[in-house]
């Protein structure tokens, strides 16, 4: 796993091809626990979403890479109770 600790409150989160996955609430348990919806009608819309942090692949500047592109990444998002949203 990456070093979480740079992670810090509204970072971006972009999967490996550049594309928005989220943004960043905080750093919970090893994982990166994602904002509620950025807008009306989101795939984040009314509860979190977390990303786990064995996906960060780097932190560069307000921005947190991971090793998988967004739509691969969006696979492996867990509710808070664990378990993986699809």
């Amino acid at each position: 796993m990456s070093n979480l600790s740079g992670i810090r409150e509204h970072m971006e989160v972009i999967g490996a091809d550049g594309v928005h996955v989220g943004i960043v609430d905080r750093v919970e348990g090893g994982r990166i626990k994602l904002t509620k919806a950025e807008a009306p009608g989101g795939s984040h819309e009314g509860h979190h979403h977390y990303v786990p942090g064995i996906l960060v692949a780097a932190v560069e500047g307000d921005k947190v890479r991971l090793s998988a592109d967004a739509a691969n990444a969006e696979l492996f998002e867990e509710e808070e109770d664990g378990k993986t949203r699809h």
